[in-house]
């Protein structure tokens, strides 16, 4: 079947390369054709012409192997560890599955296919890429000689709709009660930093935090590559990085586009992740008037999120530490940190307010905070109450 399969898909791609203006219904009725006139030669079972017009299809216009994966919507990690060793996380669980790839060049182009949708380009030279596939879900490659086992292909997948704040009730990464909160909070532009570990589901965060952005403002998303989906606004402008291109010209940064922003006009600016140098321009455009901005990083703690930032900030300018710390101080009202517990939910831990630079040191009021029980598991309980009401007030909450 293995020899019928690539027969009919060496006449299906000489079909191709003299007709490239075919859409996609098109190439799928001249496989289904090649697939039934092959049938006369060789007997074909009505459900394996099926699988070889799917096969086919797939190796040609979609993903090869791994489309059905893709397309599997219980599945939300794919793990490609060089072309034998393959996992998938599913159901919160992690497995072993057998994609076959033939070798590592069939691998190679599958990731080819991939980063070259989106104006990357990922070679020797530049092994490690970050790029997204249409449905918005990241992928993360890096390729020999800095991969020994081979080209390494890992996409965490994104639901072909986002959740929204209700869902993430019922899934326990949230209370009732926190999430109101949370909601005034939005409303009434206080500028949120979510914080977490990989995979902790920031970005989930943040998109659910935005459908309480009020309908009638200007937003402007800004992000390395594009995963955010803001539901309901109109005015809004998404913007996203580009890498250098082969002559080490053209690279168009996080730092760029924030800069960039500013002068757009923008009600809100939301940093999908900040990471370095361009956290000193975020805090800066949270400070200038664009309050209500959104963004998040990698972190293990509150505090953490904290030191972290200050970090990024020095990765950028040479500032005291005093004056940087001041800044954030100044920008960020609200921090909120998610974590993975160790049953895969996920959820949010703490929510503080940042009260402001005392004593040499940023100040934080704890206002909820995750209460553990013996089991590791626990709730989301009051701690205290936010002590900076002003844009509350003005917000008439």
């Amino acid at each position: 079947m293995t020899e019928i399969v690539s027969i009919i898909k060496h006449e299906v791609s000489q079909i191709l390369d003299s007709n490239i203006d075919l859409n996609e219904l098109e190439i799928l009725e001249i496989i289904k054709n090649r697939v039934f006139e092959k049938s006369k030669e060789v007997y074909i079972k009505a459900e394996e012409k099926s699988h070889i017009v799917e096969q086919i299809y797939n190796s040609l216009k979609k993903l090869d192997v791994l489309q059905p994966y893709i397309e599997d919507p219980e599945i939300s990690e794919i793990m490609i560890n060089g072309p034998e060793s393959c996992f998938i996380e599913k159901n919160r669980g992690i497995t072993k599955v057998n994609i076959n790839f033939e070798d590592n060049g069939k691998l190679e182009y599958i990731i080819q296919k991939i980063v070259s949708k989106v104006n990357r380009v990922v070679n020797e030279a530049n092994p490690i890429v970050d790029a997204r596939l249409e449905d918005g879900s990241r992928v993360s490659v890096v390729m020999p000689p800095i991969a020994l086992n081979g080209p390494i292909l890992t996409i965490r997948k994104f639901a072909a709709k986002g959740m929204n704040i209700e869902q993430l009730i019922k899934m326990d990464t949230i209370t009732e009660e926190a999430a109101r909160f949370l909601e005034k909070l939005v409303k009434a532009r206080y500028n949120i930093f979510i914080s977490g570990g990989t995979s902790s589901g920031k970005t989930t965060f943040l998109n659910a935090l935005s459908d309480f952005i009020p309908k009638d403002e200007r937003i402007i998303t800004i992000e390395d590559s594009a995963e955010l989906r803001i539901n309901g606004i109109d005015n809004i402008v998404k913007l996203e990085t580009r890498n250098k291109n082969v002559e080490g010209k053209g690279e168009i940064t996080i730092k760029d586009l924030i800069r960039t922003s500013l002068r757009m006009r923008p009600d809100r600016v939301i940093v999908g992740e900040v990471r370095g140098a361009e956290t000193l321009d975020m805090l800066q455009a949270m400070n200038t008037g664009h309050d209500g901005s959104l963004s998040t990083g990698h972190a293990n703690s509150t505090r953490d999120a904290l030191t972290r930032l200050e970090t990024m900030v020095l990765m950028g300018v040479e500032m005291p530490i005093v004056a940087i710390k001041q800044q954030i101080s100044s920008a960020i009202d609200i921090i909120i940190h998610i974590a993975k517990l160790k049953d895969k939910s996920r959820r949010v831990l703490e929510i503080s307010e940042v009260k402001g630079f005392e004593n040499g040191e940023i100040a934080i009021n704890k206002l909820y905070a995750y209460n553990f029980d013996e089991n590791g598991m626990g709730k989301l309980l009051k701690q205290g109450e936010l002590i900076d009401d002003f844009k509350m007030r003005m917000n008439g909450e």
